[in-house]
Order: C-alpha cells, then structure tokens, then sequence
C-alpha cells in the first residue's frame, strides 16, 4: 500500500452488522430446553429467552429496565413550574423597576401608581392580569410586561405546535397576527373535517400552502395533521394534569394574556376540544410525578410528556404481553431516540433469533398465535436428554454400553468403525468413501486402502418390544423436584427408541388423579397442577392396552412413581380418591399388576423417594409380578430406566 492511500473506517448503517457473530441457534435451543425440562411450557420457555437474551446479546427485560431507568431519569431532573417561575421574574423585575422610577416624583400621579401597585394581588396570573391597562412609566417594566405576554403566547404555542419556535423567532404584532389567523383556519378546516366535507383535500392544500412554515413535520393529509395535533395536544393536557390545582388554575389566567390578546386562548381552547372529539383514544387523563429542580416550560414539559409517553409505548412493546404480539412490532427509531443505537442492535437481534428458530423449522406459530417447539427441535431436547443419560449410564462400572446395539442379528442402517476382531460385514460405499478422501485430503496423489477406512455394518437382534412408560405427574413430583428428571427420562428413551431401536412401540402414560397416553411433546410441556390422586390403577389399564395391541412383541412396563396408589378408576370412568390408600384402590391396582404379569410382561418400578408405605406396595408388585424394583437418586432416574429398558431388551432377545 502507498503512503498516499488512506482508509476511514466508520460505524455500518447499511442494515445488520456484517462483523457481528453468527446466532447459536444451538444454545437458544439449548436454554429453551432447560426451562421445559424445569417446568416451563415450550411457549412460557421461548418467551423466557427472549426476555433473559442470550450469552451475547440482552434481552427484553434489560431493555425494558432501561427504558424504565430513562423515564425515572426524565421525572427525576425537571420540574414543571417553569414558564410560572420566569413570568414571576420577570414581574418581580418591572415592580421594582417602575417602583424606582416613580420615587423620585413628587406628583400625586406617582403616589397614586405607587398605591395600584401595592394593591395588586399576590397571585402572578392575577396580578399580571390587572396590569393590563396599566400606563408603565418604566421603559425596562414596560418591555418586561411586553416580554411576560409574548412568553406566555410562545409557551402556549409551543405546547401545541412542534414547529413554532422556528415560525416565531422574534415575535412581532404582524407575527401574532399570523399566528390567530393560522388557529382560525385550522379549527375551521378540523371543523370541514368533522362534517365530512367533500372538498377537504382541497382545504388542507391550501390550509399547507397558507401555513406549512408552523408544521415542519410535512404532513400528507388532514389525518396525518391530526394526528400529529392530537398527540402533541393530549401530551400537553397529561402536563397539565401532572400540576397542581392551584398551578394549572395560574396558567388558566395567565393565557388570557398570551400576545396580550385572549382570543388566543379561546381559539387553542377549541382546538383542544376538537383534537379531543376526533382523536379520543389518546391518552388525555393521566400524569406523570416530576420531581426534579429543573424548571420545564410549557413547550417543555410537553416533550417531556412526549417522551415519557414514548418510553410507556416502548416498554408495553417489549412486553410483548399483547394478543399477537411479535418483536417486529418494536418502533426500531423511538428505541433508538430513547437509549441510543446500541439497544436497537440489540432489539434487532433478538427479533432475528426469533426468526430464525422459526425459519429454520425450530419453534411454530400455533393456529392460536402462540409459539410452540417444532419437532425438529424436540429432537434436539431428545439429544441432550439421551447424551445426558449416557454420560450417567458411562459413569456406573459394568453399563452396558448403548452404542453397539447388537454383536449378530439384522442391519441397522447405520454402520460403524470396523475394531479389532470385528466379524461383521464391511460397508463397502462407505469404506471406498473413505478411502478416497483420506487419499485427495493427503495430497500425494496416491490411492490405497488403510485399516482406518473400514467401516462395518452395525447389526443387532430385531426382537420387537412394546414399551409402556408410566410417570407419575401428581403434585408431589412438583413439589419435591423430581418433573424435571422425570421429563428427561421419559425424552431420553423417547430419544432411544425413536433413532436406535425404530420397531419397538413406546407409549408414554401420565398418571395423576387420571391417567392418560401423551406424545412426547405433550409430556415435555406439561406443567404442574395441584390435583390429589396417584392413580396407578388407571395407568396400568393402559399399559395393557397398549401391550395388546403389539401382542408379537416383548411386553415391557416401566412406572417411575413418588406415592402409593391413592385412587382408582371406577367401571364409570370416574377417578376414587382416597387417602390413606384404601384397600379397594390396592385390591384393583395389584389385581392389574397380575394381569399384565400374566400377559409376559416385564415390570419395573423407579421409586422416588422415601415413603415407607410406597416402599412396601411396590416390594408387593415385584415379587408378584416377578419384576424389580429399583430405587434411584433423581439424577440417576434416566440412566436407571435407560438401562433397564436395554437390559430387559437384550435379556429378552438374547438366543436360546
């Protein structure tokens, strides 16, 4: 590069940052999953990230908690007296000085001026009120008076027209007269409107082409113009409303002499009435709590109520608490005016996460609007519920190992490394596969077969196995923190079964007062209800039905319960509950055990905790059942029903 070249390199404004770092969908997907398996519903789990935000980006909340510390910032600094203090300056100022200017007259005339101005009221509206007609002797009281009239019609003005500190730089008569004529024709053509004339379009071109210089903002057509009216107005009623009595009856006064006309006040006191009648769903009512020492005007304090009602539209949208709410519905622009460029980066990544779980197929709109995990990413939740599992399952001496599925038997689809002593059959497209990019990666040129190329046919015996997965989803599971190792138990061999083991049948069977089949994904986003009932009962009914309809395969039970049965389904498909247990709840439950026994069914029980009552019951169902009970820590809960699961299999399909 020559000395002579020079680069600048600036912030990016052309759209998303082409430096910023790609989204981990995989972490979202991740951390969405966490709170599923602690409880959340697939929708309360989504909404949960985009409020918390990921490792590298906040979220709503911390958006939100600045939005909230701008607005205490906002009420915090200013105060809302401002226009009534400089008008009691200025006042304060005249006195004196026509005061000094009369002493030195020995005239009656000046005693009798000086005795008016000690009998003026003390309020400032009234007092400057009863100067009106007052013959100044005083050049600088006389100017100061003059000053007090056109800073009440320039803070009146203010508070209604954004653009008229440009229009009225220096006011003149010829100026204030402009400014009556424009209040005229408006109130007029809003009045043409209200009446549905035919003609408005024309009426408000040439209302523009008379007036345009007051209204900077350019509005297109009368509506637009109304709009901007009705919320600069209605932030200015919201002022008001924020002032004390006595301080908003001073204003009242004082208004009458803006311009040291009154006819001002009216036609802005019809204006507001009409901007009332055609915009009412503005917020008109409410008010803010200032507290600061900086005095605000009247033009001010009404953007101060701007912004404050700006920052309320901000937050209400990153709630996103509303019916159809979506992130896109942010105000990008009033963000950014509000907590600067940072915090719409921010927004707009948050909004591409969203978009992106959507795109590429990992969370849904339901017919209702809400968001839902797509199956896509109920796989992912499987993985990380199955990887977790096997990690416990590697960690117990004397596992089997869940990766060889079989030494002999059938192909899985799927294939594998070839080992040392391996008899299985080579996969021979995969083996030249390998070989012949292990041979272009190297470069040389040459081709050859190494032993690292090989890959074998993974096989395993095709006994097919009808699996019954009972949970218990009773309160005390909430409670005692056992629904989230539960939901990944049930994910882990969902998982399992559903990529490894293809033929086997699983159903997935809840049971609290009732029992009832569930999809995986009903399981996943079931949260907790308070409801008294363990009805073992029930879901043992189910099982068997389940088992009967894959009467060629290997039946297989397994319960994971925190409480001895409690209720039972009567003939009328109505749930008994009684506690302590009665003994028709343990006659009924027991007598299903035997049938399911009876039918060559496996049955094993996960029991959770240390009820001495549940312990005993579910010691009865082994031994009558001829299956096991096992008692595992909450962590182990997965890795235990995994396990079994493979060691009834392989037991069952081992060759005789």
């Amino acid at each position: 590069m020559s000395g002579s070249e020079r680069y600048l390199y600036q912030r990016w404004h052309g759209g998303p940052d082409p430096l910023a770092p790609p989204l981990d969908l995989r972490e979202a997907v991740d951390a969405i999953g966490r709170d599923v398996m602690d409880g959340y519903s697939p929708r309360t789990a989504l909404e949960e990230l985009l409020r918390r935000g990921t490792g590298d980006s906040p979220g709503l909340d911390e958006l939100t908690r600045r939005l909230w510390q701008r607005r205490a910032e906002i009420e915090g600094r200013s105060r809302l007296d401002g226009t009534l203090q400089e008008v009691r300056r200025l006042l304060d100022e005249a006195l004196e000085s026509e005061r000094r200017t009369l002493f030195p007259d020995p005239s009656d005339d000046a005693r009798l001026q000086e005795a008016e101005l000690d009998a003026l009221p003390t309020g400032t509206a009234a007092a400057v009120r009863q100067l009106a007609d007052y013959q100044w002797r005083s050049d600088q009281a006389r100017e100061n008076y003059r000053r007090i009239q056109d800073l009440v019609g320039h803070e009146l003005m203010d508070s209604r027209f954004e653009g008229i500190r440009d229009a009225l730089r220096n006011t003149t008569a010829e100026d204030s007269e402009r400014v009556r004529e424009m209040l005229t024709d408006l109130n007029s053509l809003l009045s043409a409107h209200a009446q549905g004339a035919d003609d408005i379009d024309d009426r408000f071109a040439e209302f523009m082409r008379r007036h345009g210089e007051f209204f900077p903002e350019n509005p297109r057509d009368v509506d637009e113009l109304i709009d901007a009216l009705a919320a600069r107005a209605a932030a200015a009623q919201r002022m008001l409303n924020s002032m004390t009595p006595e301080q908003r009856a001073e204003l009242a006064e004082l208004s009458q002499q803006a311009f040291g006309d009154p006819r001002l006040a009216q036609q802005l006191a019809a204006l507001d009435a009409q901007l009332q009648g055609l915009r009412p769903g503005e917020d008109w009512t409410s008010s803010a709590r200032f507290s600061g020492d900086d005095p605000l005007g009247l033009g001010g304090g009404t953007d101060a109520m701007m912004q404050v009602a700006d920052l309320d539209d901000l937050a209400e949208q990153l709630s996103q608490s509303y019916p159809g709410a979506r992130l896109e519905d942010i105000d990008l622009e009033a963000l950014e005016r509000q907590l600067g460029p940072e915090a719409t980066v921010d927004a707009r990544r948050l909004a591409e996460l969203e978009r992106e779980l959507r795109r590429q197929g990992l969370v849904e709109r339901a017919p209702d609007g809400s968001l839902r995990l797509s199956p896509k990413a109920m796989r992912r939740l499987g993985e990380t519920a199955l990887a977790y599992v096997v990690r416990a399952m590697r960690g117990k001496t004397g596992q089997r190992q869940t990766e060889s599925a079989g030494a002999a038997g059938e192909p899985t689809g799927a294939s594998v490394p070839w080992r040392f002593g391996d008899s299985r059959p080579w996969d021979v497209p995969r083996t030249v596969r390998n070989a012949v990019l292990r041979n272009a990666s190297s470069g040389t040129g040459e081709a050859g077969l190494d032993v690292s190329d090989v890959e074998v046919v993974e096989t395993e015996h095709r006994t097919r196995a009808a699996v019954a997965l009972c949970v218990d989803t009773s309160w005390s599971m909430v409670q005692e923190g056992r629904w989230l190792p539960m939901k990944r138990t049930a994910l882990a061999l969902h998982q399992l079964i559903s990529t490894r083991f293809r033929g086997d049948a699983l159903q997935l069977i809840t049971f609290g007062r009732h029992a009832a089949p569930v999809g995986i994904d009903e399981l996943v986003g079931l949260e907790g209800v308070w409801e008294q009932g363990t009805n073992a009962h029930h879901a043992l009914l189910l099982a068997g039905r389940h088992l009967r309809r894959h009467a060629d395969a290997t039946p297989v039970v397994l319960m994971v319960t925190d409480g001895e049965p409690t209720a039972h389904l009567e003939a009328d498909g109505s749930a008994e509950f009684t506690y302590p247990p009665s003994m028709r709840t343990l006659r009924k439950t027991v007598s299903e055990v035997d049938r399911l026994a009876g039918a060559g069914a496996s049955l094993t029980v996960f029991r959770l905790g240390d009820d001495p009552g549940l312990a005993a019951f579910v010691d009865l169902l082994a031994r009558r059942s001829g299956g096991r009970v096992v008692a595992p820590d909450l962590d182990g809960l997965g890795a235990a029903v995994v396990g079994d699961y493979l060691r009834t299999r392989s037991r069952r399909s081992a060759p005789r």
